[in-house]
């Protein structure tokens, strides 16, 4: 974790660089691939004008919180640029295989030697096509670098949107004795951001996937008090109230709406009280109607049964009814933050 440092005067140009940088060539891609794949896409002047000033919105707030002080500003600069160009020829290899499943509405391709009927019925798929689901490291190695294109080089930009809250807590609390739990955490791509800002935090991360958790323990080799576990979000392995901070990326627009709720009684659970919740997923209506095209797209084109109900079942709602007390919910370009704690 190697700090990185850039004159004051020039960190935002240096960053807005990058960052253009990544966007035009994730737009092309983009481009190529619709025309291979066959699929249009005629959103409305309007919305197209709304997801461009929801992107700026997201870069301006990136660089915000790193000049306030909420995450270090190295943060800016951790794109892991060279490990995902060497996995570019994995990436173009598999692309043929993913077109015939997706052109088949095949979402049962899975590799030879896994017993998926260990795993719910709703993880036993190919979520965004993926070749081998999210039951093979190989799907696991080439993941992050596959979110970064779909998100136009934004996915781990939004992932950092969890830290401001956490840094609040931590400050709050006036200590680092604090015990953070990253439900679903795949790759540990949000644990390790985490880390950066607050390297003497205990993180614990869960997730359903052992082979993605294999990636994790790799990237996150560094970090000094860790601890990861293979287990259903839904019955997690935890006793009541050992964890202070619990935070999610991604992970409820891929569940079932029962399931939703499970997960979100067991992180009530788990956080002791007036412990922090945040949570990180797909934007949903109440504050992303005007790019609902957008998302209603990509419910159809990248295999997600459970998006489309997801988009109207509110997280902020949801919170409250099993019990937390919701703080605030934003729109973070094509994603949402939510901030809830457990009462006293």
């Amino acid at each position: 974790m190697a700090s990185l440092s850039i004159p004051a005067p020039l960190h935002r140009t240096a960053y807005r660089a990058q960052q253009i940088g990544m966007l035009w060539n994730c737009l092309l891609g983009h481009r190529l691939l619709r025309s291979v794949a066959r699929k249009r896409i005629e959103p409305s002047p309007a919305a197209v004008r709304r997801v461009r000033l929801r992107y700026g919105e997201l870069i301006e707030r990136d660089l915000r919180n790193a000049e306030e002080g909420l995450y270090p500003k190295r943060l800016l600069f951790q794109f892991p640029f060279l490990d995902y160009i060497s996995k570019a020829p994995a990436i173009a290899r598999d692309i043929p295989r993913t077109l015939r499943r997706m052109w088949a509405g095949d979402y049962r391709d899975f590799p030879d030697g896994v017993d998926v009927r260990r795993y719910p019925p709703y993880f036993r798929r190919n979520f965004h096509w993926q070749t081998d689901g999210y039951f093979s490291r190989r799907s696991a190695e080439i993941y992050d670098v596959g979110v970064e294109f779909l998100f136009l080089g934004t996915a781990d930009v939004m992932r950092r949107q969890l830290i401001p809250p956490v840094t609040r807590f931590v400050r709050e609390a006036g200590t680092d004795e604090v015990r953070l739990l990253d439900v679903a955490c795949g790759t540990g791509r949000m644990l390790h951001q985490l880390a950066v800002a607050h390297p003497r935090l205990r993180y614990y991360g869960l997730d359903l996937s052992p082979y993605y958790l294999q990636v994790a323990r790799e990237v996150l080799s560094e970090v000094e008090h860790l601890s990861l576990v293979a287990e259903n979000a839904e019955a997690m392995p935890f006793k009541d109230g050992h964890f202070d901070v619990v935070t999610s990326v991604h992970l409820f627009h891929e569940l079932p709406r029962n399931a939703r709720r499970n997960v979100y009684r067991e992180m009530l659970r788990v956080l002791r009280p007036g412990g922090l919740l945040v949570i990180q997923d797909s934007g949903q209506l109440r504050e992303s109607e005007e790019v609902s095209y957008f998302l209603a797209q990509f419910s159809e084109e990248f295999h997600e049964p459970f998006h489309r109900d997801y988009l109207e079942d509110d997280i902020a709602d949801a919170l409250d009814e099993v019990g937390f007390d919701v703080r605030s919910s934003e729109a973070c370009f094509v994603a949402k933050v939510v901030e809830a704690r457990k009462p006293l």
